[in-house]
């Protein structure tokens, strides 16, 4: 039985997930504890980043709002985009 690297739990059925361009590998015995073992921090508001999050000049956003907020102002959310009601 493999133990979670996150909560310690015992688990027949553990998740095995490496990463390009880390060492090792982690278990897991949910995705749960999955993200919170590999899921990046958004800069500003250090929420975990499930989704795609933006980029800017090598830090990470959740969102285009923090990126603003931690100083990119380049970055706009929806371009080009109908807005939906």
């Amino acid at each position: 039985m493999a133990v979670c690297d996150i909560c310690g739990n015992e688990y027949k059925h553990a998740l095995l997930i490496s990463v390009e361009g880390r060492e090792g590998r982690g278990v897991y015995d949910s995705f749960e504890c999955a993200i919170a073992g590999h899921a990046p921090r958004c800069t500003v508001c250090d929420t975990p980043i499930i989704g795609h999050g933006v980029q800017s000049d090598g830090r990470v956003f959740c969102c285009v709002h923090c990126a603003q907020r931690g100083g990119d102002t380049e970055l706009v959310d929806r371009v080009g985009t109908a807005m939906l009601h």
